[in-house]
């Protein structure tokens, strides 16, 4: 079913209406000149949005926030969260506003939110805004990690504002139109905790137990129940990051959902040559949010919320930690079983395959490309080929064939099924200095470069012909690549 005219979309409040000390009224700033640059029809479709109106210039001023239907209350959310290590009691959505929350064709509620439209009273010295390069980022990346299977929040378009952006140059503005199934964080949690109201925090936890994890609710102690579907919500999408290579580039408790959804793509990348040390983001340069540093933040990230959430688990406070202690333990085990079943699904074996036999194998691999610097993405990918008795292509992507020649002797008796491994080993990703590439012409003002890498990267497993170049690793002139969070 879909909506024409704005008097039919229904945009409920209910965050603010539940948890009114967490959200304050806040209009958009106005666009001067507002232009769709991309617009996901297939995600408007499922919201019941009729993608022929978004693109009107009221359907515009919806996407930029100008003009919401009556009724609806567009808020800045609050919360906290620690940024590399450091707590902020205080953060809140700076330039982001909760328009209100929509029910999609298959009746799941699901939030509708805008970046860079304008200052909000979380602002701390920032515009509000947001430039064209950043809001694409999170559309091709967001797209990509929907079409890999990945839990993510949702871009539904990027309309370029008609304002300037001021940032290390004058740049286009834009605002990102993004769907979650909410914008819950644990940095929701610690706020509510350091606020003192006890009763703020119960309705919070409700809220996303109502909202996320319905299961909990019947249970005999519903907050811990919900502390352990937080864990093991996480425990599985981190693991699904490592598997395709992902760096989310700025974990701070602020950008890990309750949900299990990825959010915020500043400045995140994809793995080329592995090597669990590396960082993109032109801000962390100590290496907290290293690719193989992502575990283990994301556990001292669930602790966090463990800690806000102990008046909940027992009023003893020491009964409430030995309860939050447990549940954490439960994250390592979980996370292992879902990357090691990952692994040898990307390798082509069985769940059944003797994990005596396969874990060594593994730890040596990863051993193997980290020295070999062999590019993460290819490697997996043409794995298959050495599968089908083609080894040529899996021994071309290293300087000493015969390290991999010895491995490859030994995977090969275990019977890896090289056609399943196509369904799990994506052949296109968003390629870093592809990104780069399309963002550049973006601001530029020509899309063509964006909508042929999405075409690649929202079908990201099938081989076609004329996307060569989508598929193969960054040119060795490319160099260290580094990535920037937009604000």
């Amino acid at each position: 079913m879909t909506v024409t005219p704005l008097s039919a979309v229904v945009l409920d409040n209910r965050f603010a209406r539940e948890l009114p000390e967490m959200a304050i009224a806040r209009p958009a700033e106005p666009a001067p000149d507002p232009r769709l640059l991309v617009l996901d029809e297939a995600l408007a479709a499922e919201l019941g949005l009729d993608a022929a109106w978004l693109r009107s210039p009221e359907g515009l001023g919806l996407l930029v926030g100008t003009t919401v239907p009556a009724g609806a209350t567009p808020v800045a959310q609050a919360y906290s969260g620690h940024q590399f290590g450091g707590f902020s009691p205080r953060l809140g959505d700076g330039r982001a506003l909760l328009l209100g929350e929509l029910v999609d064709a298959d009746g799941h509620v699901r939030d509708l939110h805008l970046k860079g439209s304008g200052r909000t009273p979380f602002a701390r010295g920032g515009d509000g805004l947001a430039a064209v390069g950043p809001m694409l980022r999170e559309y091709i990346v967001s797209n990509a990690m929907h079409a890999l299977g990945i839990p993510t929040t949702r871009s539904l378009a990027v309309v370029a504002t008609g304002r300037t952006v001021y940032r290390e140059t004058a740049l286009p503005g834009a605002v990102l139109a993004r769907v979650a199934a909410s914008h819950l964080r644990v940095g929701s949690f610690q706020y509510a905790r350091v606020t003192g109201d006890a009763d703020l925090l119960r309705r919070l936890a409700d809220h996303a137990i109502a909202r996320h994890h319905p299961q909990a609710a019947p249970a005999d102690q519903p907050y811990l129940a919900l502390l352990e579907a937080v864990i093991a919500a996480q425990a599985s999408l981190i693991a699904r990051w490592m598997l395709v290579g992902f760096v989310h580039g700025v974990m701070n408790t602020d950008n890990m959902t309750i949900s299990g959804e990825t959010i915020d793509y500043g400045p995140c990348a994809f793995l080329e040559a592995f090597d669990p040390a590396t960082v993109y983001s032109s801000i962390d340069h100590g290496g907290r949010y290293a690719y193989g540093n992502q575990p283990v933040v994301a556990e001292w990230n669930l602790a966090r919320l463990a800690e806000a959430m102990l008046p909940l688990l027992h009023d003893d406070e020491d009964e409430a930690v030995a309860l939050a202690s447990r549940a954490l333990g439960g994250f390592r085990p979980q996370y292992q079983a879902a990357w090691s079943a990952g692994m040898r699904a990307k390798l082509g074996l069985p769940d059944g395959a003797d994990q005596a036999v396969v874990a060594p194998l593994v730890d040596e691999l990863l051993a193997l490309l980290q020295a070999g610097h062999v590019d993460h993405t290819s490697f997996f990918r043409t794995l298959a080929d050495a599968g089908r008795g083609d080894p040529g292509p899996v021994r071309r992507l290293f300087a000493d064939p015969a390290a991999i020649d010895e491995w490859v002797a030994r995977w090969r008796p275990l019977e890896p099924d090289a056609d399943a491994m196509d369904r799990v080993n994506p052949l296109y990703i968003p390629r870093n200095h592809l990104v780069e590439e399309a963002l550049s012409a973006a601001t530029d003002g020509d899309l063509a470069p964006l909508e042929e890498l999405l075409r690649a990267v929202t079908e990201p497993y099938e081989e076609r012909p004329g996307l060569e170049r989508y598929a193969a690793a960054a040119p060795p002139d490319f160099g260290a690549y580094r990535t920037f969070c937009g604000t």
